[in-house]
């Protein structure tokens, strides 16, 4: 029979479809040939590109080769950093102008690269370059959220085959972070505890839907997925902030990381998948509200969300918000946890 089960940290319910018995074979994904061929993306393609905003060097000066990681403005943004927020009111319409950043990090200089097969090494960088960028745009007070987000094939967004991530920064809170800061801030105000670390507690007891845990993280198949395979991996100590870390979590991260996406092709056959970063937002003062997220240090818990494109959504999820997954986040967890651990490449 069906179960409903309700996210604890949003006001969410998901409708937990176990009976029609999916298992990782049912899903089947269409193989993706990666594409070099006037890629901007590739080594020596630099021209091509946007200016440099960061990289991650070797050798050689900006906009040329010799990188590790770069960061360029997008081409085609979703916001502009140029301009005055201008907001503005018709009635009870709110309006402003379209401001913010859109960049795009190119996670290694090959075409070919994979993130799991990268060295550990490696993708350190990449977290390091999120954090980077992060911080930078944190000192633009325009700027009130900051998001990383990587889609992978194109049927997870991805325009171009070659590895990478984009960031956006936005002069606002989007609705789904305000949810889970809101409900984080009242549970602190109530119990004087993060919801995160309760939830963290409870699964580690429980291990049901623990998949793979290290020194520092774990990750989790969540009680209530929206979608069938789907993991957040979050800090095992409490910390509101992915810009926090030291380099022993960096490392563990990137461990946890290449883990779980090695899991996905192992046992999902290389899906497309889209993964986005939880953290904190700007926590620089604003008008009227100078400790708008006063507690945010001690209530929130960032952590990774990774969603595989396994099922599409319909007019019953368009229409009520509501979610059917076909799988059982514990069979989930069993799938993506019995495989052995993936041998890591720790050669730069």
């Amino acid at each position: 029979m069906s179960e409903l089960r309700k996210d604890p940290i949003v006001d969410r319910w998901v409708i937990i479809a176990a009976e029609r018995g999916q298992r990782p074979s049912d899903f089947k994904t269409k193989p993706e040939q990666p594409r070099s061929e006037g890629c901007p993306f590739c080594e020596g393609n630099e021209a091509n590109t946007p200016p440099e905003i960061f990289a991650i060097r070797d050798s050689g000066p900006p906009n040329s080769p010799g990188w590790r990681v770069r960061v360029v403005a997008n081409k085609f943004p979703a916001l502009c950093i140029e301009g005055d927020l201008a907001r503005s009111g018709i009635g009870q319409l709110d309006r402003m102008t379209g401001v913010g950043a859109h960049e795009v990090i190119i996670e290694s200089p090959r075409h070919s690269d994979d993130l799991p097969s990268l060295s550990t090494e490696h993708v350190v960088e990449i977290l390091a370059t999120y954090a980077q960028r992060t911080c930078d745009l944190r000192r633009d007070d325009r700027f009130r959220h900051t998001i990383v987000f990587r889609n992978y094939k194109a049927e997870a967004g991805a325009s171009l085959s070659h590895p990478h991530s984009q960031l956006i920064a936005l002069p606002f809170i989007p609705k789904l972070v305000k949810e889970k800061l809101d409900s984080a801030r009242e549970h602190y105000r109530r119990k004087e505890r993060c919801i995160f670390c309760d939830l963290l507690e409870q699964e580690l007891a429980l291990a049901e839907r623990v998949i793979y845990r290290n020194d520092h993280f774990v990750i989790l198949s969540p009680f209530a997925a929206r979608f069938p395979f789907s993991v957040e991996i979050y800090p095992l100590a409490h910390a509101h902030d992915f810009v926090e870390m030291d380099s022993a979590q960096q490392c563990a991260l990137a461990d946890a990381l290449q883990y779980i996406l090695q899991q996905y092709k192992i046992t999902l056959s290389n899906p497309a998948y889209n993964m986005t970063l939880q953290t904190a937002p700007s926590t620089l003062p604003r008008a009227g509200h100078p400790d708008y997220w006063g507690t945010i240090a001690y209530d929130f818990h960032w952590h990774l969300e990774i969603f595989p494109r396994l099922t599409k959504m319909a007019g019953f999820e368009w229409g009520t918000g509501c979610y059917i997954n076909p799988v059982s986040p514990e069979d989930a967890a069993e799938y993506l946890g019995k495989q052995s651990q993936p041998a890591r490449n720790d050669q730069p």
